[in-house]
């Protein structure tokens, strides 16, 4: 391991340093190094991550053997995915768990150098001021980032899937009919709803479809399904949970 992690103690700009440098090393995995970084995420293989390092180096390699492992883990077998994404759907799920690997990193070294309340504001304010490695992959503005809610029926929808979305997949991948009266208010809720792989918004001109395991929608071009293929599925999962349950023991 480089950089901060040879000090016992350290500062919120060494911590911010490292972020950087990890932060430039993924971004480059996904962009400009995008078709190497493709090439050696082989879904033959065991389980695989992706590291960036302080250097603004990065690599794909199987996780840490040791237990606990020194640093917080990257997502684990991102490989597995590849193939049953399209790839730019692919690279942007890489992305946001990727985002997710530098902030637990970067609180990993604040809570070990002992930083307070001050200390980790400033670090998350200077990290803030950097574009998230989704946002440099999908080149979507700030703006644009802002702009997505949280659906408004997440909390109300039943395991049953009793109020779905038009246009979507139920659980036994079979057509949602709604009612004429709901179709104004069902198209009003449904449009804060966001594809999973995507990021875009609802449109009732698209076929989608809703995880079984994690309830999460998505456009089925987004994870290569079609309604002709789902109404032939009892049971669906995206890539997400399919990861999840091939690295379980």
């Amino acid at each position: 391991m480089e950089d901060v992690e040879q000090f016992h103690s350290g500062t919120v700009e060494q911590v911010f340093k490292d972020f950087k440098g990890r932060h430039v090393g993924l971004i480059k995995a996904l962009t400009s190094d995008a078709e190497e970084f493709y090439a050696q995420c082989d879904p033959e293989k065991e389980n695989l991550c992706l590291y960036g390092f302080p250097s603004e180096q990065w690599e794909v390699n199987l996780p840490a053997e040791e237990v606990p492992p020194e640093l917080p883990e990257p997502a684990l077998g991102i490989n597995f995915a590849r193939d049953g994404m399209n790839k730019k759907d692919w690279l942007a799920l890489v992305a946001a768990h990727s985002d997710a690997w530098l902030l637990s990193v970067a609180f990993y070294f604040g809570a070990r150098f002992g930083f307070d309340k001050t200390d980790r504001r400033r670090l998350f304010n200077m990290i803030n001021d950097l574009p998230t490695v989704y946002e440099a992959v999908t080149r979507k503005s700030k703006k644009q980032v802002e702009k997505s809610t949280v659906p408004h029926h997440s909390s109300t929808k039943s395991k049953s899937h009793s109020k779905p979305h038009p246009g979507m997949q139920v659980k036994q991948a079979k057509p949602i009919q709604p009612m004429e009266e709901e179709e104004e208010e069902g198209d009003e809720e449904n449009g804060d709803t966001l594809c999973g792989a995507c990021g875009d918004t609802y449109s009732s001109n698209e076929f989608w479809i809703c995880c079984d395991i994690c309830e999460t929608w998505f456009h089925g071009k987004c994870v290569k399904i079609t309604p002709a293929r789902a109404e032939n599925m009892k049971q669906y999962k995206c890539p997400s949970c399919t990861i999840s349950k091939k690295t379980q023991p």
